[in-house]
């Protein structure tokens, strides 16, 4: 069976805050991007050119290959879904996971034969697993790991830094078989310049954060 080609397809960035926007931004060097974020004011201000967060250079903003939206509906002309959102501590101490289980069911909606989920919202191990992708396989009516696959990348941006890039600092990657690792690395290849790190596993790549 010929293995689906990953190379040529759209990417998906959800979530666009300090974490997702400057991944859009780059993956808009190389890719036609879709920038989701269900927050409509943000997307306007990002159409006008506006970064509060100020993460990215005003001229990479409007990248011919970059559309910002809050339409759910664009998420179809994409096979590569990156989630992004936040995953803050609520007042008991313990991670609010609800952006993250919400982004899961609004890519579950989009999924198609082949498509690859990729997680970079900080979580704690195993959290992608147990949690997220029984929802993503409820959204789609899809099987994990034979209709659609998974990995996880930790974000590792440095708000406000303005040396230190998410460009040149080195990318952990990891994928839900050795397949997807691999197709994964090679994704994250084509914008990282500091290099990428394979771990064997999608709770290793977790923990590591």
């Amino acid at each position: 069976m010929k293995k689906f080609n990953y190379r040529e397809q759209n990417i998906a960035v959800i979530g666009l805050g300090y974490v997702g926007l400057p991944l859009a931004v780059e993956f808009s060097k190389k890719r036609k991007v879709i920038a989701f974020d269900i927050n409509e004011s943000r997307i306007r201000q990002l159409k006008k050119g506006i970064d509060k967060t100020k993460e990215v250079e005003l001229q990479d903003l409007g990248s011919r290959n970059l559309i910002y939206t809050f339409d759910k509906e664009l998420l179809s002309k994409c096979k590569i879904f990156i989630i992004t959102v936040p995953t803050p501590i609520n007042k008991k101490k313990e991670p609010d996971l609800s952006y993250l289980k919400k982004a899961s069911r609004i890519v579950g909606n989009s999924l198609t034969k082949d498509s690859l989920v990729i997680y970079e919202s900080t979580v704690y191990p195993g959290a992608t697993e147990e949690i997220c992708i029984p929802i993503l396989e409820k959204s789609s009516n899809l099987s994990f790991n034979k209709d659609f696959f998974c990995g996880y990348s930790p974000e590792r941006i440095n708000p406000g830094d303005s040396t230190r890039k998410l460009s040149n600092i080195v990318k952990i990657v990891s994928g839900s078989n050795d397949r997807i690792a691999m197709e994964v690395d090679k994704l994250y290849s084509e914008i990282i310049q500091a290099g990428t790190f394979k771990v064997s596993s999608i709770k290793i790549a977790e923990a590591a954060k």
